[in-house]
């Protein structure tokens, strides 16, 4: 039986592999909300012994097409709260990394912004051509968030890496494959098949030696996210007050350049 978390929905698809996903489709946008309630499934499934692998999927065209600027609730916490605070936002994103079992992202179309966050939190991503990722936060007058300044060097490399954030542009499913984004390759309406049939390979093997493996390869990761959510946060609030964010938002929403004045 399904369970609901907000807008996400939990079922078992057999194999001891569990679909969780994100139901705010087309463009699944993402809040504060949002993560607390992919969070907090994760948080079960940790503790559910019929689950050893969890599918990360989107209903609708996009994986997660970014931030929900427009959310009432993250506008008014983001007026009220100082830069050395802390963004509660990322605090529910470092809850992601803290899961014990392993996630494999289905990317069906865009994951951008934070969205591009969310799917490199999982331990592989299963995506299609189609697909497109894009850390174009200095297009919006902005910094990388969403600990992407520490996931993505460390699948990339620090010189790709500084390439995708300094030129914000978008990675198609076949370069992210060759970047080493994408760990398998299939037709679109094949994603989220291929990523159960993935989860199933993995989940089939002994669970305590799944996580003890997992625990080695991504011990720490969720300290040095929260250190770089910390840096980022702070960025980002500074940044958030400038003209050149206000400019790089309108910008985006009207498909063109931005025009910058660095203030």
């Amino acid at each position: 039986m399904a369970k609901k978390y907000g807008d996400v929905e939990v079922s078992d698809v057999g194999g001891f592999v569990a679909l969780l996903e994100i139901q705010r489709g087309p463009n699944n946008f993402f809040d504060q909300a949002l993560i607390a309630s992919i969070a907090d499934a994760l948080d079960d499934l940790d503790k559910d012994a019929g689950c050893r692998v969890v599918v990360l999927a989107s209903e609708g065209k996009h994986f997660c097409a970014g931030a929900n600027f427009g959310s009432s609730s993250d506008r008014a916490e983001r007026s009220q709260r100082g830069a050395e605070e802390g963004n509660p936002l990322y605090r529910e994103a470092v809850r992601l990394f803290r899961n014990k079992k392993q996630v494999i992202a289905a990317v069906q179309g865009a994951a951008v912004g934070g969205g591009f966050g969310l799917a490199m939190f999982a331990d592989f991503r299963v995506a299609c051509p189609e697909a497109r990722f894009t850390a174009n936060f200095v297009k919006l007058g902005f910094t990388p968030g969403f600990g992407l300044t520490h996931t993505l060097p460390r699948i990339v490399g620090q010189q790709v890496a500084a390439d995708i954030f300094y030129t914000g542009r978008r990675l198609s499913g076949e370069e992210a494959l060759t970047l080493g984004i994408v760990d398998r390759l299939v037709p679109q309406a094949q994603v989220r098949d291929a990523a159960i049939a993935y989860a199933r390979e993995i989940a089939e093997n002994a669970p305590l030696a799944l996580i003890s493996v997992r625990n080695s390869l991504r011990g720490g990761l969720a300290d040095a996210v929260q250190a770089a959510t910390d840096h980022e946060g702070i960025e980002q609030f500074h940044l958030q007050r400038t003209n050149d964010h206000k400019e790089g938002v309108k910008a985006v929403a009207e498909r063109r350049p931005g025009n910058f004045s660095g203030t």
